[in-house]
């Protein structure tokens, strides 16, 4: 049987004890269960190192082949102490000359000692707040328009519905209602497609820092919505976390939304969906507005005159070169990949070289944060979305 494990050390007495005493190592393995190649391999060590090697040996080597000695180890830190603003190419290039003899572990070795010791500012990750914007008044149809979602309600086959409203802010003109499934950024997208194919382009739009319309995840909240409507030139306002009050007419709609088309709610989005469309035009063109003097807002809204005719082409004249960022989020140059934000996917943005292998990234007319050939990633500058984002 194999060896047990509460006595291996007597049993491999007992093993020895019959191998000298001339019984034969085949039949000796055959009865303690073992293979000749764990026999012999006793044997030998009893024969090389007597009772004292046939314990367990330890497997671990006497010698880490790719640890580094602590003597170089020493001098990288002594190193960084004298000189603190030094980083890992730099001491690595000072101990070549001063020690040709010793052989130097690679930069990414040196700066793995320097953290390791406490010696590496680790610049801490700038996280976007979401913030409020400022806004604007509008007089005339379509210089802003008002977007969000009102909240989700359950439909008669036990779905939610999520019904996605765009109104025009002066005219109080409804837009679109459209009965979503998700708020997933998809759906917006064919939303603000048909309105803008429909109506033209708004010189604005007014949403709250929810999803699809910012990312608080991304550089400075944006979304790939936001990076849309940039693109298309409209500018983009944010109403304060918090402060529903500052979109306070679309609101106001929203109460009547509830109260004409989801009591009671439709079976399933469809049947939903021809209740958003009734009351669409009941609003518009039925329902006089105290507001508008008892006008109704399709009296007095018009289409824009932008017309929707896709994204315009991006030029970079006062740039170095310009790259088309990858859908993972990362701008590739020189063979290296630079991480950048998955919001910009399919854009293109301009890099330009600032300082000595040093880039600054810019999108449209927005300077958005640097990038060295150490790091691999895109820091954050100032938010030049902070007061209010405009469009190229």
């Amino acid at each position: 049987m194999p060896w047990k494990e509460c006595s291996v050390m007597d049993e491999k007495l007992k093993f020895i004890v019959r191998l000298l005493d001339g019984e034969p190592m085949s039949q000796l393995c055959r009865e303690f269960g073992i293979s000749r190649k764990t026999g012999y391999k006793i044997w030998d060590r009893y024969k090389e190192c007597g009772i004292e090697g046939l314990p367990p040996q330890s497997t671990k080597p006497y010698k880490n082949a790719n640890k580094l000695p602590i003597q170089v180890e020493t001098l990288i830190v002594q190193t960084k102490n004298d000189k603190p603003n030094w980083g890992a190419r730099k001491i690595r290039e000072r101990l070549k000359r001063k020690y040709p003899n010793i052989k130097l572990p690679a930069n990414s070795t040196i700066h793995a000692v320097l953290d390791r010791n406490g010696l590496v500012n680790v610049r801490k990750k700038r996280r976007y707040k979401a913030e409020g914007t400022k806004l604007s008044y509008a007089n005339q149809p379509n210089e802003l328009w008002c977007a969000d979602y009102k909240g989700e309600f359950l439909m008669g086959n036990k779905t939610y519905c999520y019904p996605l409203t765009i109104t025009d802010y002066s005219s109080r003109y409804l837009l679109s209602c459209e009965a979503l499934e998700t708020t997933k950024e998809p759906y917006a997208f064919t939303v603000f497609e048909r309105a803008f194919k429909e109506y033209g382009l708004p010189t604005a739009i007014r949403t709250d820092n929810g999803n699809p319309f910012s990312n608080v995840q991304a550089m400075f909240g944006l979304s790939r919505l936001s990076v849309w409507w940039l693109r298309l030139g409209i500018r983009i306002e944010r109403t304060a976390p918090g402060c529903p009050q500052q979109n306070g007419r679309h609101e106001r709609m929203h109460r009547t939304l509830k109260q004409e088309a989801t009591k009671p709610a439709g079976a399933n989005l469809l049947q939903q969906q021809e209740k958003f469309d009734h009351f669409i035009h009941e609003y518009n063109h039925d329902r006089p507005h105290e507001a508008l003097g008892m006008k109704y807002p399709g009296e007095i809204y018009r289409p824009s005159r932008r017309i929707y005719e896709g994204l315009p082409d991006i030029e970079y004249p006062m740039h170095d070169r310009t790259i088309t960022v990858t859908h993972c989020g990362r701008i590739c140059m020189n063979r290296r990949k630079i991480n950048f934000s998955r919001v910009f996917a399919g854009q293109d943005v301009g890099v330009r070289q600032v300082d000595d292998k040093i880039w600054l990234v810019s999108f449209m007319d927005y300077d958005l944060g640097y990038f060295d050939e150490e790091t691999n990633r895109v820091e954050p500058g100032e938010n030049p979305f902070g007061a209010k984002v405009l469009p190229m």
